[in-house]
């Protein structure tokens, strides 16, 4: 095996995963809407359980499984942070404003005091409904269109998709980075004042 078919296994094999993780968040962004949508049943069930035990280990599956969701959106979103792979694959355009919404939820998650402040939770979900949208919106009307042909298809999908529209795929890399970078500074500033702060004493 010569060089060239070394790297052109490689090419393949990244661009199978880079694939593969696309499509993939498709389906865990709607398990992160649906799940965070679900959380007032959730809390209403814990009150059918006989036994307290009961309620607290269906809270904490649903709240550890919601927020691991949450978590790999994020986490796999990071090829949307890649100029050469942004511009080299098919993928949806709006995916890094998505991270956005993804990693600002996660932000919001660490600076408020969870599912009892209402306020926080009715932010996160907004955030949540729009990454998905921006999401799954152009995943489906942009990278699934690219074997279709039509005047419609042809005009429209193309704005939708990373690879043929580079113009504008690689200024949303660039803001959504920055952007990331700087919840990501927020959250650094937040956590290492938390650690100045005076707790009370237990009595």
């Amino acid at each position: 095996m010569n060089l060239d078919q070394v790297n052109g296994l490689f090419s393949a094999g990244e661009g199978f995963i880079e694939g593969t993780i696309a499509a993939a968040l498709v389906v865990l962004w709607v398990l992160v809407l649906g799940l965070h949508l679900a959380q007032p049943y959730m809390a209403r069930t814990t009150g059918k359980f006989t036994l307290r035990l009961g309620a607290d280990l269906w809270w904490i599956i649903y709240v550890a499984l919601r927020d691991i969701f949450l978590v790999q959106v994020f986490l796999g979103s990071f090829i949307f942070l890649y100029p050469d792979v942004v511009k080299g694959k098919d993928l949806p355009i709006t995916g890094g404003l998505a991270a956005v919404c993804a990693f600002a939820v996660l932000l919001i998650k660490l600076m408020t005091k969870g599912d009892s402040d209402l306020r926080g939770m009715r932010l996160q979900t907004l955030l949540i409904g729009v990454g998905s949208v921006l999401y799954v919106g152009a995943y489906f009307l942009g990278t699934q269109m690219t074997l279709l042909t039509g005047k419609l298809t042809d005009q429209f999908m193309p704005l939708l998709v990373t690879s043929k529209n580079p113009d504008l795929a690689l200024p949303l890399c660039y803001i959504s980075a920055a952007l990331i970078g700087i919840l990501g500074i927020t959250a650094v500033v937040y956590n290492l004042r938390q650690t100045s702060v005076r707790r009370p004493k237990a009595v």
